[in-house]
């Protein structure tokens, strides 16, 4: 595979992988303000199908951001963590990803 379809191949990957953590994200900031809520409601509020949200729902739960209750998803003290953090954490991709696009690549 030449190097230009490679790069290509990476930064496509990368943007998928940012694309469905904002999803997750999406969801565990709607569980958190709408507790306890199930997949018909929250595939309403967020209008995506309900085989994604059933999906980000189980990635957050097995990563410990949200518990199954008999009422719905609930969130955890990680998710209450994440938030406090989550800005910070952008930025940090941001100046991240800022460096890399200052680079001159011109020269290469």
């Amino acid at each position: 595979m030449p190097e230009e379809d490679s790069a290509g191949l990476m930064l496509d990957k990368i943007k998928e992988d940012i694309s469905l953590a904002s999803r997750h994200i999406e969801v565990l900031i709607t569980v958190a303000s709408h507790q306890p809520i199930g997949i018909i409601k929250l595939s309403e509020l967020l209008k995506l199908p309900q085989h994604r949200i059933r999906y980000s729902l189980r990635i957050l739960e097995t990563s410990g951001y949200i518990q199954a209750s008999s009422a719905g998803a609930v969130s955890t003290s990680k998710a209450e963590e994440l938030f406090l953090h989550l800005n910070d954490d952008i930025d940090e991709i941001i100046k991240i990803l800022q460096m890399i696009k200052e680079k001159d690549f011109t020269q290469t």
